[in-house]
C-alpha cells in the first residue's frame, strides 16, 4: 500500500468542481443553503476559511455541536477558482528553506489574497493522523470571487454529519465510513503547490 504523503490535498471533486466545507450559525448557513448563495449578513470583509476535508470540518465544528457552527455546508466551487486561490496563496507560517527569509515571507503574506495551513488530518474519532489536511483562507478579492464567481452550489450537510456521528458513537465505524463523502487525492500539479509545502 502506498504511504500517504505528508502534504496532499484530498477532496471530493468532479471534472470542473471541488467541494469544500464551512460551518456557520443557522441563520447564515440555512439561508445560504436555501438560496444557493451567501446572505447579505455574511461578512465579506473578514477572512473566511474553507476545508476540502469533511472529517477536518467535523473536528473543527465538533460534529456540528459547537456554538456558531451548528450548520455545516458543502460548497461546490469551480476548480479554476480553487486553483487560482492556491496559486495566489502564501503559507500561513514561515518555513525555513521554503521562504528566503522571515521578512520577505511576512511581506508576501500581507499582500496575498489567500493563505494555506496544513493541519493534521482526522480519523472518525477526530484523532490526528500523521498526514496533513489543507485549510485555505480567503481574504479581500478572494472572498468576493469565492462568493460571487466560484460558488456553484451550497448544500446543508448537517444531517449527514449527525448521522455519521451517531454511527461513530454506536461503535459502527464501518457504517460511519460508508457514509463519508468520497475523497481522493486532488490532481494538483507540483507547480501549483511548490510554494506551499517543503
Amino acid at each position: 500500500m502506498e504511504e500517504e504523503p505528508r502534504h496532499r490535498i484530498r477532496a471530493h471533486y468532479a471534472a470542473d468542481t471541488i467541494t469544500v466545507y464551512q460551518a456557520y450559525r443557522p441563520e447564515i448557513g440555512l439561508a445560504a443553503a436555501h438560496d444557493g448563495r451567501f446572505p447579505d449578513s455574511w461578512q465579506r470583509d473578514r477572512m473566511t476559511w474553507v476545508k476540502p476535508s469533511f472529517l477536518w470540518m467535523m473536528y473543527r465544528c465538533g460534529w456540528a455541536t459547537k456554538e456558531g457552527q451548528e450548520t455545516v455546508l458543502a460548497i461546490e466551487v469551480t476548480r479554476d477558482g480553487f486553483e487560482w486561490a492556491l496559486r495566489h496563496a502564501c503559507l500561513s507560517h514561515y518555513e525555513h528553506g521554503l521562504h528566503d527569509d522571515r521578512s520577505s515571507w511576512q511581506r508576501t503574506l500581507k499582500r496575498a489574497p489567500t493563505r494555506v495551513q496544513w493541519d493534521p488530518e482526522r480519523d472518525l474519532h477526530l484523532q490526528p493522523l500523521p498526514h496533513r489536511s489543507l485549510q485555505l483562507g480567503l481574504a479581500g478579492e478572494a472572498v468576493r470571487l469565492f462568493a460571487d464567481k466560484w460558488t456553484v452550489s451550497i448544500r446543508d450537510v448537517t444531517p449527514l454529519a449527525r448521522e455519521i456521528h451517531a454511527r461513530v458513537v454506536e461503535g459502527d465505524l464501518h457504517a460511519a465510513a460508508r457514509r463519508l463523502p468520497p475523497e481522493r487525492p486532488y490532481p494538483a500539479s507540483e507547480e501549483l503547490l511548490a510554494h506551499l509545502r517543503r
